[in-house]
This record gives C-alpha cells, structure tokens and sequence, in this order.
C-alpha cells in the first residue's frame, strides 16, 4: 500500500494543510505509518500523541494513532492540550522516544497540521521529506503497536510554576495580570496555572472553539491584541499576556498597552539568565532588533544571530548550548532550568519571574527600550520557483557594491541608518522584508533600498500576503 500527499503540506518545520483539500485522515494514518517506521529503525518504541482545539483534530488524532500502531509503535494519548504540553511529555517521560502534536498553529480555522519530535530533537527538513518517501514508496514496518490514555496536564502546570522557585509570594500577590488564549488550546491550561498562582487573574476566551468566534489566535499582529489592551487599561492592570492557537507563542504588553515584542520580551529574559550565567550565548533570529544584540553584548552574553524557524534555532542551541534563544515571532526557547522548546505558558511565567528578580515591574523593563522605528514583518507573494532565486540575486549585488551584508537567512542589510532584511519564507511562496532605524527618514530610506533592488530583480513589493 503506498500514499502521496499533496505537494504542499510536507514542509520545512511541520506539516500543515487545509482540511478537506490537501489534507485528511489518509494523510494522517499515513504519517503515523512513517513516523513509527522511522522511530523503530531508529531503536524507539513509544511516542506521545496529542492535539489542539480545532474541530478536525480529533479525527486526525484517531487516524494518527491507527497509523503509529499499525507500524509497531505504542502510543500514549496525552489528549487535547497546547503544543508544549506535547513537547513536555515527549521530554519528561522515560519511556517515551518521540511525541506529535496535531496542530494547525495560528493559522486560519480550516487549516491543520503536525509537529513532531523525534528522539530529544526537532523533526524537520529532509524528516519530514523521508516521510512522503516512505509514503510513496509504501516501505512501512507492520506491527501492533497499543494505545494507552495518560494525564499529564496537572503535571505539566506544576513544572512550569517551579519557573517562579525562590520569587517572593508577598510579592507575587501583589500582581494584576491580563491572560488572552484567543480560544486556543492553552485556556484549560491557563485556567489551571493561574489558579495556582497568587495575585489578581483576569482570563480572556480560555474556552476552546476551534472557530476562533473572538479574534485570530495569533499574538505578533497588534490587532488581535485589542482586547488585552482593553481589559489592561480598563482594570488598569500591570501587564498582560497572549497565546497563538497551540501555545508555543508569546505576545505581551505592558501596563501602558506597549507592544513588547519578541526580541524585546528576550531582553528582558537575557538579562535574568545572564545574571545566572555569565558569558552565556543568547541566540535570535535574523529578524530581531539590532537593540537586542547589542543589549546581550552590554550583559556581557555573547549574541548569535540564527536563521528562523523554531527547528532550526533549537538545533543551533543544542550545539551552542546556549540557555535562551527566541524569535521575533514569539517563540521562546528556555534551555536554562527548562527543557529547550519553546513554551508560551512558561515564558509568560518567566516573565513575571524576571521582572521580580530584577526589581523592576514589567512596564519599567519596556520603558527602558531604545525607541527604534521598525516596520513590521512585510510579506508579498513571489512565485516559489523564483522566491530563493531572488534572495540570491539581491546578495550578489550587494557583496559586489561593498555593502555590509549577513548572509545567515536571506540577506540582512545594516547602513548608518539601521539594517534592513529580505529573506525567502520556508513554508510559503512568499519574500519577507524587515528595516528597522532610529527615526522615519532613516526608515524610508532603507525601504528604498529594498524597493530599489526589488525592482532590479524585476519585482515590486505588491500585495502583502497573508501568514
């Protein structure tokens, strides 16, 4: 028996489709099928099974299963939950050798995926590629793998609480915090780890509606922040926290309704890891501020800047060994007292961890940011066979010219007025383009210049695309 997926859904870091039109439950079965197949070849017998809060996570859930069973694996269903709940019972459990989460991410309703870990490491890349291998070619082990249910939900909120060992409680009850699940899967999660904390909660849509009826379960797009900033400035709180879809990623504001943005959020956490471990390597992709590597430098850390892509960041701190790592998209990955991926719910926590230790509340620690002027991430649709060609062309040019270019992910542009970025998406047929200045002329003379060579390689920056 062979399967072949639709040539969009194996991806860079996961898997991910549009339920119905390139994605089901053959497809699911299918993954399970390869998964396990990959694990026994690789000397694994266990794998750890859950799923988000999207309607057609459940009918994945069970297709999966069959699939990982019938390939000689036993699998342990850990239920609906947040992607690092997943992450959590792959990392925590002794006899489990590699775990997936059905997921569709921040994405729109319709859409679903998978996030996999395999053996203590990310999955991604040619994994995901050996899959549609397998798949095509129908080489599957057989087996009769079992299925068992396991709670792990209570456990994992009292591991993310030990964030908060040696904080003041006196001073933890003092705090008025805002927490947004934007009806994703972190609210029965959010429920339960505030429950356990002092202090004043006020909770937003922690009922799980796979439909998203309040606003888009995505954190980095100030317009879904709306109603955190409305309930923070109406109860006057000191700082509130929101969840993407499955809980890997963090958006925050400050008691002033301030944005804190991921690389400024890994400010704040650099600076408290620091203080811990002095000299440590703190890794951000090539989309973060200028203003946080050099903030990392004051600390005396050593900053890297990584490519994006949470895969390819946990990589690249398993090999640093670096403590903390994050993304510009919300990502944040503790290695430093946690276990390396990237949790949203003990972020939140190590940011009120954080803001105790160093004496500050959380809108001090944002008010005392260099004011940079940035643009957003700006997406706009380039063909896919042309998207990396692109990318290539603009570096040519720009080493020719003298300019002072790092290559890590695309090219990243820095000029007296600030540094500019384009690079090609993994996962979308889309060129993504980033500056950042001091000031709005400084600003707009550096999207001159991505516009200029734009135009060079026969392209203008149209139509924004979507996530």
């Amino acid at each position: 028996m062979t399967h072949t997926f639709h040539p969009t859904v194996l991806r860079e870091y996961d898997i991910r489709g549009i339920i119905g039109q390139t994605l089901d439950v053959e497809d699911a079965r299918a993954i399970g099928r390869g998964f396990a197949t990959l694990l026994r070849r690789a000397g694994g017998t266990k794998v750890a099974v859950g799923y988000d809060g999207r309607v057609s996570s459940p009918i994945l859930e069970d297709a999966l299963v069959e699939g990982l069973t019938g390939s000689g694996v036993d699998v342990v269903r850990i239920g609906m939950g947040p992607t690092p709940m997943l992450y959590y019972a792959a990392a925590s459990a002794e006899d489990v050798d590699g775990g997936i989460q059905i997921t569709g991410s921040h994405n729109p309703a319709n859409y679903n995926g998978f996030k996999m870990v395999f053996q203590g490491r990310p999955f991604f890349g040619d994994d995901i590629l050996e899959l549609g291998r397998l798949a095509a070619a129908g080489d599957w082990m057989h087996g009769n793998g079992t299925s068992e249910r396991r709670e792990v939900l209570d456990e994992y909120i009292d591991r993310l609480l030990e964030g908060l060992d040696g904080v003041d409680r006196d001073w933890l009850s003092t705090l008025r915090i805002a927490w947004d699940a934007g009806n994703g899967a972190t609210g029965p999660s959010l429920e339960k780890l505030t429950a356990k904390l002092p202090g004043e909660h006020h909770l937003l849509f922690t009922e799980v509606d796979g439909r998203f009826p309040n606003h888009h379960p995505d954190p980095t797009e100030e317009k879904n922040l709306a109603d955190l900033k409305a309930i923070v400035a109406e109860k006057k709180l000191d700082f509130g926290l929101a969840f993407d879809g499955d809980g890997d990623r963090i958006g925050a504001i400050d008691g002033e309704g301030r944005v804190i943005w991921g690389d400024q959020l890994l400010m704040i956490y650099a600076e408290d890891v620091l203080r811990d471990l002095p000299g440590a390597t703190i890794i951000a992709d090539v989309k973060a501020s200028r203003a946080l590597f050099e903030r990392v430098e004051e600390l005396g850390g050593k900053p890297l800047m990584w490519k994006t892509g949470h895969s390819l960041i946990k990589s690249k701190m398993k090999e640093t060994h670096a403590p903390l790592a994050g993304e510009m998209s919300g990502h944040v990955f503790f290695a430093h007292k946690y276990y390396g991926y990237d949790d949203a719910l003990y972020a939140a926590i190590r940011l009120i961890a954080a803001s105790a230790r160093l004496g500050k509340s959380v809108t001090e620690l944002r008010g005392a940011m260099p004011a940079l002027i940035n643009t957003p991430e700006l997406r706009f649709q380039v063909d896919e066979s042309r998207k990396f060609a692109v990318v290539d062309e603009v570096k040519e040019r720009l080493k020719a010219s003298g300019a002072d270019v790092d290559a890590t992910d695309g090219v990243r542009v820095s000029t007296p007025d600030g540094w500019w970025l384009l690079r090609a998406s993994n996962t979308q047929d889309v060129l993504v383009a980033r500056a950042e200045s001091s000031d709005q002329a400084g600003l707009d003379r550096l999207m001159a210049e991505i516009d200029a060579q734009l135009a060079q390689s026969g392209l203008e920056r149209g139509e924004q695309a979507g996530h």
